[in-house]
């Protein structure tokens, strides 16, 4: 029982490693802080769905070396956010800034469930069919019928 609880604790500890390497790790444990947070918001270009913390990729690696190299260098978090997007565009970005073209993205949900609403609402109201009163020579029929 107790080496299951020390199994358990040792893979919930490691779990959040991912695919960094030892050899990528920076000894400066403030700067390895603001590389992991930044690595969450940088999407694999290869993987598209994993972060590059998570990916095993050959370009999430370097990626990473990336990011650590500019860090080290000095540059601040958004610098180094800045640096990446120049070279491989806003795809990278699990959350890109509102703002240009990206607009339209952040708008189109939002709008589309606006629209399907409306279209919803409007076919439930055409739905709704008068009532007709029967003629004299079709209230006698419906007697008849309920009556067998």
């Amino acid at each position: 029982m107790r080496r299951a609880a020390l199994l358990l604790a040792f893979l919930l500890a490691a779990a959040p490693v991912g695919a960094v390497q030892p050899d990528e790790m920076l000894a400066d444990p403030v700067l390895e802080s603001r590389a992991r947070e930044i690595s969450r918001d940088i999407r694999c270009p290869v993987c598209q769905g994993e972060t590059i913390d998570d990916s095993n990729a050959p370009i999430s690696r370097d990626l990473r070396l990336i990011i650590r190299e500019r860090l080290v260098a000095g540059d601040t978090d958004d610098q180094v956010v800045d640096y990446i997007v120049a070279r491989y565009g806003e795809g990278v970005l699990f959350n890109p800034p509102a703002e240009g073209v990206n607009l339209v993205l952040w708008l189109a949900g939002p709008g589309l469930l606006l629209a399907g609403t409306a279209v919803a609402v409007a076919a439930g109201r055409r739905r709704v069919a008068p009532e007709v009163a029967l003629s004299p020579e079709e209230e006698t029929r419906l007697q008849e019928i309920l009556k067998k």
